[in-house]
């Protein structure tokens, strides 16, 4: 009687260890979750100190030539290398681009080919490139962010980010020709890429006001010429 009551309690004290004995480490392997962590902007110098991943790690992605569209932003890359003394021989990784013009062509037995206007994004420079349409080309992605218009100062623009009120101002080239178009509180989106903006958009349909039209003149059809 006393064996049986000696090995109830030391079932106990067993299972009691259990119960209150941290689990073992595969177990913690097997739930171990990754976090990331979100961009955020140094105050003193207005730079992205953590580099968005969403946005900037997504290198890589091949298109064709034909793919190409306005608004794209590719990466050339350099076949040489560039010898540093301190570091030793270095590949360039190349340049990266938006294409702010494209137009198709076909030229007889040379196959069809697509000629395409290119910004340089660090320098702002501007190059002409021709791609055959089944030409491997490697795509960078983009963020877009939204922001409100607020006014025009000289060759800038005003825009305020609608979660945080605070303002930005990038010149308004960014929205080429449609610059013509934004007015007070409209809504407008900026892709960026590594915290820089590259390029502005406005919605697809705006309320405009004529102020301005040439009169009727007598004897004019609206019978096409």
């Amino acid at each position: 009687m006393q064996i049986l009551r000696r090995n109830l309690l030391e079932a106990s004290c067993r299972l009691s260890s259990l119960l209150h004995s941290p689990p073992p480490a595969a177990h913690a392997h097997a739930h171990a979750v990754a976090t990331l962590s979100a961009a955020r902007r140094d105050p003193s110098t207005g730079s992205l100190a953590t580099t968005p991943w969403a946005a900037t790690q997504r290198r890589g992605a091949k298109m064709l030539g034909s793919d190409v569209k306005l608004g794209n932003v590719i990466q050339r890359k350099v076949s040489w290398i560039t010898t540093y003394p301190s570091f030793g021989p270095t590949l360039n990784q190349g340049r990266i681009y938006q294409v702010i013009k494209s137009h198709h062509s076909h030229q007889g037995r040379g196959g069809a080919t697509i000629q395409v206007e290119l910004r340089d994004v660090d320098t702002g420079n501007k190059i002409v490139e021709r791609f055959r349409t089944d030409e491997a080309l490697e795509r960078v992605f983009v963020e877009d962010k939204p922001f409100t218009y607020l006014y025009q100062e000289g060759d800038n623009v005003a825009l305020m980010e609608p979660n945080t009120f605070e303002q930005l101002e990038v010149s308004k080239e960014l929205f080429g020709k449609n610059a013509a178009y934004l007015k007070d509180e409209m809504k407008v989106t900026l892709q960026f890429f590594d915290g820089r903006a590259l390029s502005g958009s406005v919605p697809p349909r705006v309320t405009c006001t004529v102020v301005e039209a040439q009169p009727n003149a007598k004897g004019l059809t609206a019978t096409p010429q």
